[in-house]
């Protein structure tokens, strides 16, 4: 089995919170498993991209676990219209 670094495994245990805390609100799963999975194929050596989707996910994940919160906004750059 392949060893972690330590932002790995921080990033792995925010998805995993992620899935906990969207649970109890219906629709979010598969948005959360879809945000992570697009974000899964970029390379670890982006070191600072990743940190700063990790600090973004913090945020959105303490948006989630608010008892208000019906759905979160999305952070997708417009696409170029034709």
């Amino acid at each position: 089995m392949a060893r972690h670094s330590k932002l790995q495994k921080q990033v792995l245990s925010l998805y995993r919170q992620f899935l906990r805390a969207g649970q109890d609100k219906p629709g979010f799963l598969p948005r959360i498993r879809d945000e992570f999975r697009e974000n899964s194929s970029m390379k670890k050596t982006d070191v600072m991209h990743i940190e700063y989707l990790y600090r973004r996910g913090q945020r959105q994940l303490d948006q989630l676990k608010d008892v208000n919160t019906k759905q979160l906004g999305t952070f997708s750059k417009p696409k170029a219209e034709r």
